[in-house]
């Protein structure tokens, strides 16, 4: 399967579009968030998409499919959902202090979505360097 590209990375979109998201690329942009999760059914297998790899580029998108910011993966965790820790929390930066919080506002989110969470979906912890800012 091709997946969407810019400059022959893959793109990575956060949040939905909108002010979601313009919230998001703010917080990457100004050194702030530095991690981004999905869950492994829903938004990689569903889709057919590989995890991420420690090493890969990828292309930041604004809402309008812009390339607005070049980060690169530095490491990637796969955790069941009630296992994700307060480091990848706090990395995430998405105003969830700890791994508690992280679970009630993405239960909130993905259960919005459709997605089927429980304690045992198996969540993709994508840790990432802002390496190009294009703004």
């Amino acid at each position: 399967m091709a997946y969407p590209t810019i400059k022959g990375m893959r793109i990575v979109e956060l949040g939905d579009p909108g002010e979601m998201r313009t919230r998001l690329l703010n917080h990457v942009l100004d050194g702030n968030k530095r991690a981004t999760a999905g869950t492994l059914k829903f938004d990689y297998e569903s889709e057919g998409e590989p995890v991420e790899v420690v090493g890969e580029k990828m292309a930041l998108v604004g809402n309008l499919g812009e390339h607005v910011a070049t980060i690169q993966i530095t490491r990637v965790d796969i955790a069941r959902f009630a296992e994700v820790t307060d480091e990848f929390a706090l990395a995430e930066d998405e105003g969830d202090l700890t791994g508690d919080d992280f679970r009630k506002s993405h239960y909130a989110y993905w259960t919005s979505c459709g997605y089927e969470i429980n304690d045992d979906t198996v969540v993709v912890c994508a840790y990432f360097d802002l390496i190009e800012d294009l703004r």
